[in-house]
């Protein structure tokens, strides 16, 4: 589910510092250059869409692995607590939605409660993010929505 939220996230970013042949062994078959116009659109070039820039601009093709990697032991780890039947706003739960918000700002762009409420709506009420993150396990963008809510109200 991380992978695939981190997917379309990365979509959001300019400047990658891969050659086109290497994208596919990072990014698999999702195309990041797709969506550069709507993010730019959707974040109104703010600082957030500057530093989310900057930063990934600067990153090798290890970097994006271990990127990767660590999205993909993230979101295991949600579809985990899904599937066990873990509640989104538990103590786990929070905790999970935690780490997301944390490796976003480690990555990409400090991001603050508001900020990862509003991404986490998206997730849900974009058609597209939820299908993409909802491929990983049916269910998950709520899932993953009402963590990140709940984390949030938890924190304010």
């Amino acid at each position: 589910m991380v992978a695939a939220i981190e997917r379309e996230m990365e979509a959001q970013m300019r400047g990658y510092n891969l050659p086109t042949d290497e994208k596919p062994e990072v990014f698999g078959d999702f195309d990041p250059e797709q969506y550069e116009d709507e993010a730019r659109v959707r974040s109104g070039g703010s600082d957030v869409s500057k530093w989310s820039q900057a930063r990934a601009s600067a990153y090798t093709k290890d970097d994006w692995k271990r990127y990767r990697g660590e999205a993909d032991e993230l979101t295991q780890r949600f579809v985990d607590a899904m599937g066990a039947g873990v509640e989104a706003t538990s103590d786990e739960g929070l905790a999970l939605a935690e780490k997301h918000r944390g490796q976003i700002g480690r990555w990409f762009y400090d991001c603050s409660y508001e900020i990862h409420s509003g991404l986490g709506s998206m997730y849900v009420d974009d058609p597209r993010f939820r299908q993409n993150i909802d491929k990983t396990a049916p269910g998950l963008a709520i899932y993953l929505r009402d963590a990140i809510l709940a984390n949030a109200d938890h924190a304010g």
